[in-house]
Formats: structure tokens, sequence, C-alpha cells
């Protein structure tokens, strides 16, 4: 039997204290170290066993991890990412892989460089539901895709809003989490050439949006409009619809629809919609459901985590390929702030 593999986690917030729990259940791999410079995670640590640093630099020379988990605040991604490079510790980085996408792209650079494996934690990806919701795409069931509907409707408790920075400019749904939604779409359907974009704050007159409303040209020629508001009760929403976290309450309703010239998909509900027989809108649409999987997303990235550092599996979200998804969403905001039309790849270029 291989040894396990020792993890170390970065940040022992809300998310770093998930991955603590699922490393620490896990078969693959043991937890071997903390880092967080807050007298909660040295107790946090203490009680799980294992030494607490309160600089992430110490833990990596000191502990020597095979692995670090990077689950610190997103302004901390970047150094501590750098860091694994420099050490030739793997990382699996949260979403966002960085701050910017110029950040991103110096990131690039050094795993380019140094040839160390790292893994963003858009962990929606190993989702069984995602995961089909893109091989029936891919496999042609629906045909040549043609539209795509994304709805984020949710509404966030008043006293969310307490904390200060979540009342200004970057703290509203585009920023914060419309980013989950936009790398769901990237992997289902395909990069994104180009978005448009307009947003409102009339809901609660902070200085952040509360409501943005998005149009999303595909590079296969596929049309999309994704809705988001944090300031409405609705059930539509990833969030409460996937099941994925048991602090909101399921509803058996779709977020996305994906539509194509043979047959339409509604995701989570996961129901193909097609014509069985001579297609028109006379002739009796045929309901066939998708049977899926069930397994936690979280569980089997720690598992696919375990894989990139033993070389066995190269990472399903890069740090290049997370980078288009942060594109996509700078794009929006600049869209928002300008009326014009952005290009995720104009971004790109402009923070090479």
């Amino acid at each position: 039997m291989s040894a396990k593999m020792r993890i170390a986690v970065a940040g022992a917030g809300l998310i770093g204290r998930r991955h603590i729990e699922l490393i620490s259940a896990s078969r693959d791999c043991e937890l071997a170290g903390i880092a967080d410079p807050s007298p909660a995670a040295t107790s946090f640590a203490l009680a799980h066993n294992v030494p607490c640093y309160s600089d992430h630099r110490a833990l990596l020379a000191q502990v020597k991890p095979d692995g670090l988990v990077i689950a610190s605040p997103n302004t901390l991604h970047l150094p501590m990412a750098l860091d694994c490079a420099e050490a030739g510790v793997p990382a699996l980085i949260e979403k966002p892989v960085t701050e910017t996408v110029a950040a991103a792209q110096r990131l690039c650079t050094a795993v380019k460089r140094t040839g160390v494996p790292m893994l963003v934690g858009h962990h929606r990806r190993h989702n069984p539901i995602i995961k089909s919701a893109r091989e029936t795409v891919a496999g042609g069931k629906l045909g040549q895709l043609t539209a795509v509907v994304g709805l984020w409707l949710l509404r966030k408790p008043d006293d969310y809003f307490e904390v200060a920075w979540r009342r200004e400019a970057g703290g509203g749904p585009l920023l914060i989490n419309l980013i989950h939604d936009i790398d769901n779409l990237r992997f289902v359907c395909g990069e994104i050439a180009d978005v448009q974009a307009l947003t409102s704050n009339k809901a609660r007159g902070f200085a952040v949006e509360d409501t943005a409303a998005l149009l999303l040209r595909f590079a296969n020629g596929a049309i999309g409009t994704v809705t988001v508001s944090d300031a409405t009760p609705a059930p539509w929403s990833w969030e409460l619809t996937a099941g994925e976290n048991a602090v909101y309450p399921r509803q058996d309703q779709p977020c996305y629809v994906f539509a194509g010239t043979d047959g339409s998909l509604s995701v989570p509900t996961m129901e193909l919609w097609s014509y069985p027989q001579d297609p028109g809108w006379h002739a009796p649409l045929a309901r066939e459901p998708i049977a899926l999987a069930t397994f936690d997303p979280l569980v089997e990235q720690l598992r696919h985590f375990c894989a990139v550092i033993a070389r066995r599996e190269q990472p399903l979200i890069s740090v290049e390929d997370a980078m288009g998804t942060l594109a996509v969403v700078e794009a929006v905001s600049e869209a928002a702030r300008t009326g014009q039309r952005i290009s995720p790849g104009q971004i790109v270029e402009q923070a090479a």
C-alpha cells in the first residue's frame, strides 16, 4: 500500500476548515499542517494534533508537505502559489485563481517555468451534474447548440451586508458569485467570445450592483443570457437547485437551459427534451430524465488533487484555464461600466 499524501492547508476559515475535514476523512491523504496567523487557527490545529504556522513559508520549509491547499483570502492566492512553485509543492488554489487576470498570467509563467502542477478549485466541474451536462452537449444529443439560459436569483439575508466590503464595488454578485456560473457555462459550452452587460443597484442603493443582465456570445456561435440578482426570493440558482450544500434548502427547479437544434436540456433537473418523430411545434415533445451518479464534488476534487500530485492525472482546471473564467468576469464588469461589447481575449491581451 502506498503512503498517504501529506496535505497542508493555508487558511483555516470556513472553506479551509471544510478542506481540513475532507483531508482528515480521506483514505488517500492526511493533514500535515495549517498556516494561518489567527489565534482561532492555532486552537483548531491543536485540536487536530497538527502544527500551525503564522506564515505559509515556514510551513513549506519545515513541514515540506506533498501538497498545499490555498484557502486564504484572494489577495494571498498569488504570493502563496508562487512560493509553492518555487518550493516544488503542488497546490490546490481556491477560486478565483487570483484577484486579476494580470496576476494569473504571472502565475501561469511560474507554473510553466517550474513544471509544478497546480489545480484551481472550481469544484463544480467535479459535480456529476455538470459532467453529465458537458457530455450531453459534447456528445451531440442536442444537435448544434443554439441558445443558453442561466439564472442566479435568490435573496441574501440582510445581515450578510453588515460586512462593509459587501456594500462596496467588487463585493457584489458579479465578482463574488457569478464566477462559478461562468465557469460552469465555459466547461459545458466552450469559450465565451464576447459579452455585454447591464447592472443596477436600485434594490438596495449600495455602491455595488444587486442585479445584472448578461448577453454572451460563445465561440461556437451559440448565444446566451444570464440574469443575476441577490435581492429577490426565488428558487432559480445553482445554490438552491443543485443540492451541493445542505445549508441551502433544495428546490426542484432548473437554473440552466441548454438548447440545440435536436433537443434541450434543463440543469440540474437533468431533463432532455426532444421530438421523437418529425419535429415541429405541433408535435408532442418527449421528456427523458438523465440518471446521475451521486457523490460529493469536493471529495472527488481532493481525490483528483492527490492524483495530480502523484502525476497520474492532469489538472481538470489549470491556472491558465481558470484565468479564462476570470477574464470573462472582468469582461462582464468592463462591459457593464462602458456599455460596450467586450472580449475576454481582449482582457487577457491588455493584461499581458
